[in-house]
């Protein structure tokens, strides 16, 4: 998962790659009174959803990577 985050700013929570070659990624977006969730596959916005608090929003995005795990999905190698 991730180690820091800026509370105010759009943060990249994992990303994932399939055998084919397409990227998955995670991206959290605070705000009041959501918090946004995003996933986006190959840069198009697969789903957004809104949540009350950070904590569960984290939950639902840890949620998904383990079903897209299970999918034989990888995590990306980190990006300097």
């Amino acid at each position: 998962m991730i180690s820091k985050m800026d509370a105010t700013a759009p943060t990249v929570l994992w990303r994932l790659r399939n055998r084919r070659g397409a990227e998955a990624r995670a991206v959290l977006i605070p705000g009041e009174p959501h918090t946004t969730l995003t996933i986006l596959v190959d840069e198009v916005m697969d789903r957004a959803e809104n949540f009350a608090s950070l904590d569960v929003a984290l939950f639902r995005a840890e949620d998904l990577r383990a079903t897209l795990v299970a999918d034989g999905w990888r995590d990306e190698p980190a990006h300097p």
